[in-house]
């Protein structure tokens, strides 16, 4: 099959536990089905909370040291100052009807995308497949996420 430039194949790390963390590696999944490509996801550290059957639908925004924040970043380690701003972005997520991390998460695995936690992280959490939503197919060793990732492109968000 002769090489034509284009991407076929997608593997996309998720090692971060909050909103801007999360949600880029989904709206990157999302849009390689969306244009017929494979995709799979692997999370990692506290990327972990995006499946995590308990945590998936309190994510927050992380507003201490976050430089996108501008003004509001000098406040985001006050009490409350990180609800609040994930209620904000959250609703205005919502307008730009961007579903919600839970809803993501089940929309790209129905499209055939590969959902996967990192073992040594499970392992370090002292976590098991029951921790994790419905949609994660395994628990796998990176060894493993690179087999799964051959001949496509790693995407680390």
């Amino acid at each position: 099959m002769p090489d034509t430039g284009k991407i076929e194949k997608v593997s996309i790390v998720i090692s971060k536990g909050s909103l801007e963390g999360i949600y880029p590696g989904l709206i990157m999944a999302n849009g390689a089905r969306a244009e017929g490509m494979e995709a799979n996801l692997f999370f990692t550290f506290f990327g972990l909370d995006a499946i995590h059957r308990q945590r998936h639908e309190h994510i927050k925004l992380a507003t201490v040291g976050n430089p996108g924040l501008h003004l509001a970043t000098w406040a985001g380690g006050l009490p409350g100052v990180s609800s609040v701003m994930t209620q904000y972005m959250s609703h205005r997520m919502e307008k730009l009807d961007i579903p919600s991390i839970p809803e993501f998460v089940e929309m790209i695995a129905d499209t055939g995308a590969g959902l996967y936690a990192c073992k040594a992280s499970v392992d370090l959490f002292e976590l098991s497949k029951d921790d994790f939503v419905d949609q994660v197919k395994d628990i796998i060793t990176v060894g493993e996420f690179y087999d799964l990732a051959a001949g496509g492109q790693i995407i680390f968000t």
